[in-house]
């Protein structure tokens, strides 16, 4: 697969008004995570977006915890993921669960740079 180009200029889309994405359907904040087998992993908790392009490159997977505490979050590639729409409106990611949880370490409170960008692509097989 060939990898997105890592961006300097992602925006986290709840941290600016300014920020729009191209398609509204692309917005899958708060949306309930899946993979591949059904297994759910967790909720879409924010997008990474490439302001220029107005698109998302990035999911922040909160999974795990109580109240908050102890959740873990993951970056996932927007590449990785569909939105389907039936009973209940859901993100499947392309991946088994374990592939999810098993990422690159990252922390939400802090804008991902270009090199945890190029592992979390490396990491799902983008070359």
């Amino acid at each position: 697969m060939v990898r997105p180009e890592p961006q300097p200029n992602l925006t986290k889309l709840s941290d600016s008004e300014d920020v729009r994405l191209r398609e509204p359907l692309q917005n899958i904040r708060d949306l309930d995570v899946y993979d591949s087998n059904g297994e759910q992993i967790g909720s879409v908790e924010d997008l990474y977006v490439d302001q220029e392009a107005q698109f998302p490159r990035f999911l922040d997977v909160g999974a795990g915890g109580f109240l908050g505490i102890g959740k873990k979050h993951f970056l996932v590639p927007f590449e990785e993921v569909s939105r389907h729409v039936g009973e209940e409106e859901r993100v499947v990611v392309n991946r088994h669960r374990d592939k999810v949880l098993g990422s690159p370490d990252f922390d939400p409170d802090e804008m991902p740079e270009v090199d945890l960008q190029r592992a979390v692509y490396a990491y799902y097989g983008y070359s």
